[in-house]
């Protein structure tokens, strides 16, 4: 644990350094950014991408690095503990004031314990069934060069998904004429990264028909982008180009409750870490079918 001083006196700032101090994360790389300070929302999202989510235990923790929630000065406080029985090891206030008994608790757990935790995933340390290419820069480079080979949008939640030949990508909103367009998506909230475009690999959805699982149509995925000989897990936390417009992957998009049951039983387990990419859109453009997909400059 590397000790990281609040910036911010709310209870969102004492959270948010807790987290920067596990992690020994710099205030730039977190969603924290230059104000110290940000929800338990928005770090869930920057933690997805590193296989981690906060969750909170049914009972306090009794061994390992964990944040208690206190009160001080009778408003609540966050300050990490440690210990068998626990006890505070740093409170970002840094200040020496008394601060009272845990009273709810949060822990870092993986979403995937064989996987790394803490950083953004490398593909060379996933396994060949979901993932292509190797760690190196020069393969990651070669597997994020390919096609975009479908584009779709709905109009609205749980609306059918419709083919283009050609989408309009808006930096900030996503693709003109899809329900996150125009903020009306089942997930996402106001302020939330990653709910701009998603992407999926063709091969992801061939593979997982291929192996007895269900045959679920590019438009049934529910993606905007279906890509071909793309590494979709390597571009997470990179920048990367979609003909002319230039995005960023934010994590994961990995398959739910909510998508298996519009499309068939078998779809979440099928999609299990190929379920493909979160991103947000940085330069405004068309993408057409047929469009490269490659790393940016």
């Amino acid at each position: 644990m590397l000790p990281v001083r609040r910036r911010d006196p709310t209870p969102a700032g004492a959270l948010s350094a807790c987290l920067a101090s596990l992690l020994e994360a710099a205030w730039e790389e977190t969603p924290a950014g230059a104000t110290g300070a940000a929800p338990l929302a928005r770090w869930q999202e920057w933690l997805a991408a590193r296989n981690l989510r906060a969750t909170e235990p049914a009972a306090l923790p009794g061994a390992g690095f964990w944040i208690a929630e206190v009160a001080r000065d009778g408003a609540p406080h966050h300050v990490v503990m440690f210990g068998a029985p626990p006890d505070v090891v740093w409170d970002p206030a840094d200040d020496g004031a008394p601060v009272g008994p845990p009273r709810a608790a949060l822990v870092l757990a993986a979403l995937d314990p064989l996987l790394p935790t803490g950083r953004l995933p490398d593909s060379g340390l996933l396994t060949a069934a979901h993932s292509i290419g190797d760690a190196t820069p020069e393969a990651r480079a070669a597997a994020a060069a390919g096609t975009v080979a479908g584009l779709f949008v709905a109009p609205a939640a749980e609306a059918p998904c419709r083919p283009l030949e050609a989408a309009d990508a808006v930096a900030g909103r996503g693709l003109r004429g899809d329900r996150y367009f125009e903020g009306a998506g089942t997930f996402g909230s106001p302020g939330a990264t990653g709910h701009e475009l998603t992407l999926i690999a063709a091969e992801a959805l061939e593979a997982m028909a291929a192996e007895g699982g269900p045959a679920v149509a590019p438009a049934d995925a529910r993606r905007n982008v279906v890509t071909r000989s793309v590494d979709l897990d390597a571009l997470v936390g990179r920048r990367f180009l979609l003909g002319e417009v230039e995005c960023v992957g934010r994590r994961w998009c990995e398959p739910c409750a909510h998508l298996q049951r519009l499309t068939a039983p078998g779809a979440l387990r099928g999609l299990v870490h190929r379920g493909g990419l979160r991103a947000d859109i940085l330069r405004s453009g068309t993408v057409r079918l047929g469009d490269g997909v490659r790393l940016a400059d």
